[in-house]
């Protein structure tokens, strides 16, 4: 679930707020002593190229989905901007190995942004709310609430946002918390005592499930 609440005035970072939510939940002081602060790298990709990267890395395994990313990054001789992509022949886009349909959804993407239906700016993105961002990637081909939620979480490092579909916050929250896992639907009121933080919760879930569930669970590229 995604929250349009005023975020708090003064930026609080990731540490902090864990320190916070960690002083008010014995269950995540526990996660916090056992894994430790948690960490969102800044991007180094702009972020029409992390977006450009997720659509490609879809239903891929990582080394392939690496193979064929760096050579549409080729292809477009490392400038990866909306009109660079819809320049690059279909014939390039296939070479690098992309289906039909990720072609579809790049162009899609690319032709959103230079129309301003997707925004991307940073500045315009400063003010703009994590549910209209959602609203705003989820009309293009190929990229759906989840994909628009780590891109808010990783990308954005936005700190409210509670991706409830995903099946490694729920198994992490059911292990954490020693509760069944839960169903989207019941995680969403769960997380409503969490506010204005999810997402430091949504990275300790994940680490729960990486540190209980015996399987590691791979966090989103961000």
């Amino acid at each position: 679930m995604i929250s349009n609440a005023a975020r708090p005035a003064r930026k609080v970072t990731p540490r902090e707020a864990a320190r916070q939510l960690a002083a008010r939940d014995p269950v995540l002081a526990r996660l916090v002593a056992e894994a430790g602060l948690p960490s969102f790298p800044v991007s180094t990709e702009t972020h029409f190229g992390t977006l450009v990267r997720a659509i490609t890395f879809q239903q891929l395994a990582g080394p392939a989905a690496r193979s064929i990313h760096g050579r549409l990054i080729a292809a477009l001789d490392g400038d990866v901007t909306p009109e660079r992509l819809l320049a690059l022949p279909d014939e390039a886009l296939r070479g690098a190995g992309l289906s039909g349909a990720k072609a579809a959804s790049l162009r899609d993407l690319a032709a959103k942004v230079l129309d301003g239906t997707v925004v991307l700016e940073s500045r315009r993105l400063g003010r703009i709310g994590d549910g209209e961002i959602v609203t705003q990637l989820s009309s293009v081909r190929g990229i759906g609430r989840w994909t628009a939620e780590m891109f808010l979480i990783f990308q954005l490092r936005r700190l409210d946002v509670w991706p409830t579909g995903d099946l490694g916050v729920r198994r992490g929250y059911g292990l954490a918390w020693s509760v069944p896992m839960p169903t989207p639907k019941q995680l969403d009121g769960l997380g409503e005592p969490y506010h204005p933080y999810r997402s430091i919760v949504a990275w300790y879930c994940w680490r729960a499930a990486e540190l209980y569930g015996k399987q590691a669970v791979a966090l989103p590229v961000g």
